[in-house]
């Protein structure tokens, strides 16, 4: 790993060749770029099928793609050709690390798997992002974020919320993916620096997916034999949502026993601590019904500012509902400096958030917009030869 710039990005000086589409593979990229590596997405001539999700300025360039591929270089490449599969190749030996969201027979016949990219470059991180483990059952099969959500238990968990199995509304599968391979990523960049060689990575998504929706969930089902069922009842209830005030809507969180004995002297309901079903998280488990009932209740007396004030005066939990279009105005996002503006060549303003995370107290600052199709295919593949990767 060649050191980069000091420009306040922790992976400046990692190089990533970015061959994945839409969601999961570019999200991983995305968070890979946001904290300073050097991200070149190679896209096929007719670019990545996101270009064309959403609203846009200029064609091909529409909302979910900026989103998702800022900071990154646009190369264009047609892997069905043995020149592309040849340019492929270069760009990956003087770089750091290779990902893919294809499953493993398209992989290998445009040269993109691990035995064509790693020969001779033993230090390159290989990481191949798929609906399913390529050697099990479903190896070969498509996936997308609806698949994933419907066969890891998580659009069933929805179901215990409502009368019928539901996604979730955003692309959960997909994204928390994305996620793990950026992390297995970082770490497998430690272990080239340690070992020398760069592991093979494999990002499973229905594995990922579903041990993320059954760490709290396996309950009962921790134990063999089992002691209950597979499901924590707290956040499996239909009676947990936000809360109605006399003037809008609020989250409420009171937890311990402390929080527990001060919410109920604020309500003025002191004889409710003494109460055996209310005295322990366990007991308050078994009547959760009853307790967010009483919640309920009590919320709809007053203002959602007014509770506001009188719980975290108490030190409980509480948080104002915000809609989607509310987050644009609101205040703690507008304090931390979460929203920010960029100038597009070609698509003027662009509204984005910034990294949120923070290095030193600091957030890394974000790179260029996302590119037009192939914008930078000259520059990469024409420039100045660069040297395989050499391990110090």
């Amino acid at each position: 790993m060649t050191p980069g710039p000091s420009d306040g990005r922790p992976l400046s000086g990692v190089t990533v060749v970015d061959l994945t589409t839409v969601v999961a593979g570019p999200y991983a990229t995305l968070l890979l770029s946001d904290l300073g590596a050097d991200v070149i997405k190679v896209e096929p001539p007719q670019g990545d099928p996101s270009r064309g999700l959403g609203p846009s300025v200029s064609e091909g360039m529409g909302a979910v793609f900026l989103n998702f591929n800022r900071g990154k270089k646009s190369v264009v490449l047609d892997l069905r050709t043995a020149d592309g599969r040849e340019a492929l190749k270069g760009l990956v030996d003087s770089a750091d690390v290779f990902v893919h969201n294809l499953r493993s027979g398209p992989a290998a016949r445009c040269g993109a798997d691990a035995a064509s990219l790693k020969a001779g470059h033993p230090e390159l991180v290989y990481c191949a992002i798929h609906g399913f483990q390529a050697d099990g059952e479903h190896g070969d099969r498509s996936a997308y974020d609806d698949i994933i959500q419907a066969t890891s238990g998580i659009a069933a968990q929805q179901e215990w919320l409502s009368d019928a199995p539901t996604y979730v509304g955003t692309a959960l599968a997909d994204k928390v993916s994305g996620m793990a391979a950026a992390l297995a990523i970082t770490t497998a960049l430690h272990q080239r620096d340690v070992t020398g060689i760069g592991p093979e990575i494999e990002v499973p998504m229905a594995d990922v997916l579903t041990a993320f929706g059954l760490l709290e969930h396996l309950w009962g089902r921790t134990f063999d034999p089992p002691l209950g069922e597979a499901r924590y009842p707290r956040l499996s209830s239909r009676a947990r949502r936000p809360y109605q005030t006399s003037d809008g809507w609020i989250s409420v969180m009171v937890y311990s026993d402390d929080n527990w004995r001060q919410f109920f002297e604020i309500l003025g309901r002191p004889e409710l601590v003494g109460e055996q079903r209310f005295a322990s998280l366990n007991a308050r488990t078994a009547h959760l019904e009853e307790l967010f009932a009483i919640v309920a209740e009590a919320m709809s007396t007053a203002t959602t500012d007014e509770w506001l004030d009188r719980l975290h005066a108490a030190g409980i939990a509480a948080g104002r509902y915000n809609r989607v279009d509310d987050l644009f105005d609101d205040e703690y996002l507008a304090d931390v400096g979460f929203w920010d503006r960029a100038e597009h060549p070609t698509e003027g303003t662009l509204l984005q958030f910034t990294t949120p995370l923070l290095f030193d107290g600091a957030k890394p600052p974000l790179g260029a917009p996302a590119p037009s199709l192939g914008e930078h295919t000259e520059q990469v593949l024409d420039g100045p030869s660069v040297e395989p990767r050499e391990m110090p």
